[in-house]
């Protein structure tokens, strides 16, 4: 059965709220495919010293190992704030079918560096639980502060 944007959305806050935890900026994401969630992730770029380990990549990754293949077509991304350009074109190459996300970025998102980046047949969805997820950021930016 087809859960609401919320619904996933809740989810992926759940990750991002695991981040935080662990003192990762709070952005979760999961990918949806066929009404059942296929894959999880949350920023890891403190833990593995790797700048490439936002939450997006994380979730293609084992996304991608899960379906046995590179393209996710089919599939639903959701993530608590707007993706950077790198996770934009990552999922560009992977044909993500829709992406929702959260709250904007409006310093470091895709949509005012590279607006082209996704795949032109991706449906973009934006705003979902938007609120929930910027004073979770605003949060943790302000307790490292």
């Amino acid at each position: 059965m087809e859960q609401s944007h919320e619904f996933y959305m809740k989810k992926a806050l759940e990750e991002a709220k695991e981040a935080f935890k662990r003192g990762e900026v709070p952005i979760g994401a999961v990918i949806v495919n066929n009404g059942q969630i296929i894959a999880r992730g949350y920023n890891l770029t403190e833990t593995l010293n790797d700048v490439t380990a936002h939450a997006e990549m994380q979730a293609i990754t084992a996304a991608s190992h899960g379906l046995g293949g590179k393209y996710l077509t089919g599939c639903t991304l959701y993530v608590t704030v707007e993706p950077c350009v790198m996770c934009a074109g990552a999922l560009g190459w992977a044909q993500i079918s829709r992406l929702i996300y959260g709250a904007p970025d409006e310093k470091r998102g895709y949509r005012k560096l590279a607006p082209e980046s996704l795949h032109p047949k991706t449906e973009v969805i934006c705003g979902i639980l938007k609120d929930d997820c910027a004073s979770l950021m605003r949060d943790f930016f302000r307790k490292k502060r």
